[in-house]
């Protein structure tokens, strides 16, 4: 009864969410669907439909091409459909490629050569990933960035920067050999290495002297009541509004500062995947459909940017995880793929369908955890 209650009085505010949820994965979702239908029609692969979302159609049409651009009513992925597909997973239809003509089987995806049908895979991941590089890349050229220097103004009582050594006045210049530019830059690094020790180099009244510290695992409420885990090591930094400046940098830096930004996600989430494989972190932080509506209705009021930029951070999380070598995944194909190519013929359909019955049930299941975690934690809404 407890669990209705909370689902009941949570009702409003995830109304409130969908519409930025809607915006940022229908983003996301168009994008990476898009990447697999252009390198498809590069490759001379006849494509049916293009739908964003599952389910039964809300609105489409036809392009010159035959193709069914659709809008279906569950927007919860998407995906492109070739001529010879037996459904969305992109399993072939092997009755079908057997009746087709000379002219059918030459735009047949599972009839093209593996270098081809490979290239098609990625090129949805990619998609995701060179999305993120762009969105990054705009802010830091055109929106900028607040920083704020990474001096020490106070240390808090028994943290670890005081344990390590720390004094106020000290200027964190590198961080396990990362170059420090910014608080936020030396929070960001802190805040993902919990129970990790760090070496930190800082500038000590012109001298520069190296110490080690090891962050301390906390839990954290940010300014919408979500609490987190996160490392903390007890630097504090004034706040003062002439301690921030807004950096905005050329085309060419904002596509490096991108490209990395890109990377740290990735570095990041796989990470924290590893962490709680080996029990480091805690799998309740997994998020779901809810979870991802949640963030994006608390972002959205902070304005069309800070929306902008979670789309980006979601493009890379489901670029990567669309690599993940789990079949009904992209990288569950890329894995077929490779057996493919070291033995020199692909594998069974029998030995196939296992595979996509096996993938079938892990992904229910991670779906179901993380609706779990979702709902379980409704209360933060």
């Amino acid at each position: 009864m407890e669990l209705i209650s909370s689902l009941l009085e949570n009702a409003g505010s995830l109304s409130g969410y969908i519409l930025p949820f809607l915006f940022v994965l229908t983003i996301v979702v168009f994008f990476h669907e898009l990447g697999h239908f252009l390198v498809a029609r590069w490759n001379g692969v006849t494509v049916t439909v293009f739908s964003v979302g599952f389910g039964k159609e809300i609105f489409g049409w036809y392009d010159k091409h035959g193709t069914r651009w659709r809008i279906s009513w569950l927007p919860l992925g998407g995906y492109v459909k070739f001529l010879d597909d037996e459904g969305a997973a992109s399993t072939p239809d092997v009755e079908m490629i057997e009746a087709m003509n000379e002219e059918e089987r030459e735009g047949a995806f599972h009839l093209k050569p593996l270098g081809a049908r490979a290239a098609v895979v990625a090129a949805g991941p990619i998609a995701n990933f060179i999305l993120a590089i762009v969105i990054f890349s705009i802010m830091f050229a055109f929106v900028g960035r607040q920083t704020t220097s990474a001096r020490v103004d106070s240390i808090a009582e028994d943290s670890a920067a005081e344990e390590a050594g720390f004094q106020a006045g000290d200027l964190v210049l590198v961080i396990e050999g990362s170059e420090i530019e910014s608080f936020a830059d030396m929070q960001r690094i802190v805040s993902v290495s919990a129970d990790e020790e760090l070496e930190f180099l800082v500038d000590r009244g012109g001298l520069e002297v190296s110490i080690l510290a090891t962050p301390k695992r906390r839990e954290i409420t940010d300014r919408f009541g979500n609490v987190q885990k996160v490392g903390l090591i007890g630097i504090t930094r004034s706040a003062q509004p002439e301690d921030f400046i807004l950096v905005k940098y050329p085309v060419h830096e904002a596509v490096w500062r991108g490209t990395q930004e890109t990377w740290f996600v990735i570095a990041r989430t796989m990470g924290y995947l590893y962490d709680v494989i080996i029990g480091r972190e805690d799998a309740s932080q997994l998020g779901g459909p809810i979870r991802i509506a949640q963030i994006s209705g608390q972002v959205a009021t902070l304005g069309v940017a800070a929306l902008i930029h979670l789309a980006a951070v979601l493009s890379v999380s489901i670029g990567l995880i669309n690599l993940f070598p789990v079949p009904m995944l992209d990288g569950g194909h890329l894995l077929y793929y490779l057996i493919e190519a070291v033995r020199g013929r692909p594998l069974s359909d029998n030995a196939k369908e296992m595979g996509f019955r096996v993938g079938m049930a892990l992904l229910l299941m991670l779906m179901i955890f993380a609706t779990w975690n979702d709902v379980t934690n409704l209360s933060l809404l």
